[in-house]
Order: C-alpha cells, then structure tokens, then sequence
C-alpha cells in the first residue's frame, strides 16, 4: 500500500464546486436581496450536475458510475464489515458512498429542474414546493455524507477530505490512475469563471436574466404598477 492518485482533477473541482455553489444558493434562497445571487447559483450548479453526469461516463476509472455503482450484496456486505469493525477498502468510493453520489446527483437533478420552473414561472406552487423538499433534502444527505466520511476517515485511518483535496490515497501502484485529467479540470474551472464573471457583468442569456427578474417579479406583483 502506497500513496497513489485516484481522484482526477475534474471530479475535486466538480465536488467543492457542488459543495460551494450549494451552499450558497441555501443561504442566500429566503433573501431578497441576494435573490440574483441565489439564481446565478442555482444555475451554477445545474451545470456542475450536468458535467458530473457526463464525466460519469468518460472520466478516469474512479469517476465513472461503472466502476462504484454497486448492487445490493456488495452495500450490504461493506455495511457488514463497518459493523464488524473492519471495513472493507475501496480505492475509488465505497458501494455505500456510490449509492450516496448517485442520490446527490439525483436530488440535484431535481432540486436544479424544479428551480428553473419555479423561477419562469411554472408549475405554480406545486413546483415549489417540491424545489423546497429536493433542496432539503439534498442537504440532509450533505450532512449525512459528512457524517460518514468522518466516521470512514476514522475507521480506515485515511484522511478522506484531504484526498479529495489532493487527489491521493491509499492503494496499490496498479490501482493508480495515470493522469490527473488537466485539461478537462482547466476547462471546467475557466467555464465556471467565465459564467460567473458574465453574471456579474450581466452579460447573461436572456433565459438566465429571466429567470432572476421573474423571482423578482413574485415576490413584487405590484412593482409595475408604481
């Protein structure tokens, strides 16, 4: 067992990206003042779900769905062994933490679709509401994935915020990716910049523009009429 490199550049920006972007469209979601921030977020994130989806498919070994989607035997087998209190190790993510990612990104999904319907103005309360309870409980499984990631640290004396930060962890030479995937992490870093920056320019797509005046416009029906 060696320090080898397993998490690709891509997937670290990707989940402090998510992690970021989520937590400040939570925080700014109730505020109407921050309301144009709050919907720059949320398409933030939209577009990170989008590349993380994506980047299932044709990333680097651990990053793809194929190689921690797991099925029932192998979740079961690896809660059995924390249970035991000798954990099975994973090089990529646990079975357990790959049914994790996948209801994130399920939850995400949803939480990003509903928001854009609810702020141009469709599917009336119903879609807010369920932009509500996708969004919450999208952060109870944040804080449930924390938990376990602080208890899996532990338990495999890995420092698995730090890996994912680096990109290395534990592992055989032969388990190693082979390249950190630079170019596709430059181009989602500059991506995000550059849509971030066009926000703050107001050099957004009408579709984008929209979407913030029409929040605006709900929680002010009576603004034209001064």
């Amino acid at each position: 067992m060696q320090r080898i490199l397993v998490w690709d550049l891509p997937t670290r920006l990707f989940h402090w990206l998510l992690a970021a972007s989520f937590a400040g469209a939570w925080l700014t979601a109730e505020s109407e003042r921050w309301r144009d921030v709050h919907v720059v977020l949320g398409y933030t994130f939209a577009g990170l779900i989008a590349f993380r989806l994506l980047w299932g498919l044709v990333g680097s070994r651990y990053a793809r769905f194929s190689s921690f989607v797991k099925g029932p035997a192998a979740v079961a087998a690896y809660l059995r062994s924390l249970l035991g209190g000798s954990p099975e190790h994973h090089v990529g993510h646990n079975p357990a933490g790959g049914w994790a990612v996948v209801a994130l990104l399920a939850l995400g999904t949803a939480t990003a679709l509903s928001g854009f319907m609810t702020y141009n103005d469709l599917g009336g309360h119903f879609m807010e509401e369920l932009h509500e309870a996708a969004a919450g409980a999208m952060l109870a499984l944040v804080l449930v994935h924390i938990a376990a990631v602080v208890l899996s640290s532990l338990l495999h004396r890995e420092n698995l915020v730090l890996a994912m930060i680096t990109g290395h962890k534990r592992g055989l030479l032969p388990q190693a990716i082979r390249r950190p995937r630079w170019i596709a992490g430059t181009a989602l870093a500059a991506a995000v910049v550059a849509f971030l920056s066009a926000a703050y320019q107001g050099a957004l797509p009408d579709v984008v523009q929209a979407s913030a005046h029409a929040e605006r416009s709900a929680h002010h029906p009576h603004d034209d009429d001064d």
